[in-house]
């Protein structure tokens, strides 16, 4: 757990928890814990037992606003992209008056960009951390669309160059992905309004429209994920019609090449029959003569058939 004080900017280090219990002169604390800590914040802060049985549980939670007495609960999924998955990482937040409290099960990249955010603003409100804690993860989807779409970029040429089954596979798992992370992107664009449109006595009204701005990021992340969705679609379409292509040329080659040996093994056929008397067989160049006019056979109707561009 780490605790630290910040005041207009200046961040400053505490090891005591229970200097915590009295609101600072100037400033707020900002305390990033673990779910170990939970124990020991609960009774100092007064803090839900819902909103810790959320923290606890081992299923990703929905992103959510909860009001309490004296504390709001706020539940956020801050995205990452690695190796063609999308991982939403839970974010469970404490906002209090003179305090903001991040529990998360993973580390968080964005911390260490917030204390820049931090210093640059000056902060000194909890209602400002946690503005610029959400517009942080909101961004960060944005990286996570960049992926995708070269993802999906990527894929429609590979299938169009050269399709093969492993595609299908990635197809399926993008689709897979994209409509997870959009099941949980409709309730976090929900709990951004929530936090853009209803009045909330720990966050100052000027605040209101700051959210608003993350609010149309939000939307604008969630038709990006519904246009994803299509596309995938489209993708496994084209990758369909591909494979049936292929197919179709195989059959053809396969069409031609039966065709041109068709009137080779009627010829071989012919004279392979056991009569007696038959013309060329007693010709010293006979067999040369057949051999000659199969082959002379064989590649005029070669020479048609790729003219004609059927092979």
């Amino acid at each position: 757990m780490k605790i630290r004080l910040i005041q207009n900017g200046l961040i400053t280090q505490i090891d005591d928890l229970d200097e915590t219990r009295t609101p600072p002169a100037v400033g707020f604390y900002w305390i990033d814990a673990t779910l170990f800590d939970l124990d020991v914040l609960q009774p100092l802060f007064g803090l839900h037992d819902l909103a810790i049985d959320d923290c606890l549980d081992e299923e990703e939670q929905r992103p959510k606003l909860e009001i309490y007495h004296d504390h709001y609960f706020i539940v956020i999924n801050n995205a990452e992209f690695r190796d063609q998955d999308i991982f939403l990482r839970e974010v469970n937040i404490f906002l209090g008056s003179h305090y903001i409290i991040t529990v998360s099960k993973h580390p968080h990249e964005i911390y260490s960009r917030l204390l820049q955010i931090v210093r640059e603003e000056e902060l000194n409100r909890p209602d400002a951390f946690l503005y610029h804690l959400v517009d942080q993860i909101v961004d960060r989807y944005f990286e996570v669309v960049e992926h995708i779409e070269e993802l999906i970029e990527k894929l429609e040429e590979d299938i169009l160059l050269n399709v093969h089954k492993t595609q299908l596979n990635q197809i399926v798992g993008l689709r897979s992905e994209v409509l997870y992370a959009r099941k949980m992107l409709l309730p976090q664009r929900d709990l951004i309004d929530a936090l853009h449109t209803k009045e909330l006595p720990l966050i100052e009204p000027r605040l209101r429209k700051y959210f608003g701005d993350i609010l149309e990021n939000a939307v604008k992340i969630v038709e990006s994920f519904d246009t994803f969705r299509d596309l995938i679609s489209n993708l496994r379409e084209a990758y369909h019609s591909a494979v049936a292509g292929r197919t179709n040329d195989i059959m053809r080659i396969f069409t031609a090449l039966t065709t041109i040996f068709m009137p080779l093994t009627i010829v071989t056929g012919i004279y392979g029959m056991n009569f007696e008397y038959m013309p060329e067989l007693k010709s010293p160049f006979g067999y040369y003569l057949v051999l000659a006019f199969m082959a002379a056979l064989g590649l005029t109707m070669f020479w048609i058939f790729k003219r004609k561009k059927w092979l």
